[in-house]
């Protein structure tokens, strides 16, 4: 049976980008690039026409968020696999794409050899990182480490409240509750993440799920 070639599009605002990703995999045995797109919406409308067996896939596009443009992708063409491709090294990020379909995640610092191996276990259908992120995935962050913030009922309504942008004052109404009370547990909240301020708290409750 006659293999047919991995067919690849590429995703990525920066047109120098692209050619050169393009020139480096041309040559490549058994790879076809198939498209070369600068927004989300181009790759959508080609992979509604076309079958696609790899996206790599900037994450950071003019038109849309490169979770949202996985998830699309996925929805659109289950057997398609996105590789991102990205400068962006945060592990809450990295694990945000494998969670919205993702089949790896490559920093852009790759060398040529590595992303051609990275596609084929792609295609094979193995979960793929080049070796900078397999170290950011191999280090615990801080929060596994220290494990979710364990917080009271009272906390968690509050918590929630103020993620919803409730001033003192409102949440102190809902909750039957005097504002010095309120005001207490929310210093008592940014101690326990650790955090400077309240936006740096709803970030922290976000990264851990407890809102």
């Amino acid at each position: 049976m006659l293999k047919t070639n991995t067919t690849i599009a590429i995703v990525d605002d920066h047109p120098i980008v692209l050619e050169g990703l393009q020139r480096l995999l041309q040559n490549a045995e058994g790879m076809e690039i198939s498209g070369c797109f600068t927004t989300g919406a181009e790759l959508i409308d080609f992979i509604r026409g076309q079958k696609v067996d790899i996206v790599l896939l900037d994450i950071s596009l003019p038109d849309i968020g490169g979770i949202e443009l996985c998830r699309e992708i996925k929805q659109l063409s289950p057997t398609t696999h996105v590789l991102a491709l990205s400068n962006h090294s945060e592990r809450s990020l990295i694990l945000q794409m494998l969670q919205n379909g993702a089949t790896g995640y490559l920093l852009k610092n790759i060398a040529v050899g590595e992303l051609i191996t990275c596609i084929e276990e792609a295609r094979a259908g193995l979960v793929t990182f080049s070796k900078a992120v397999k170290e950011i995935m191999a280090r615990p962050s801080v929060s596994d480490l220290k494990g979710a913030t364990q917080l009271t009922k009272r906390e968690k309504e509050i918590l929630h409240l103020i993620a919803e942008g409730k001033t003192t004052t409102q949440i102190a109404q809902e909750l039957n509750l005097s504002p010095l009370t309120v005001e207490t547990h929310r210093k008592n909240l940014i101690q326990k993440f650790q955090v400077p301020n309240v936006a740096a708290l709803i970030k922290a409750a976000l990264q851990q799920g407890v809102i």
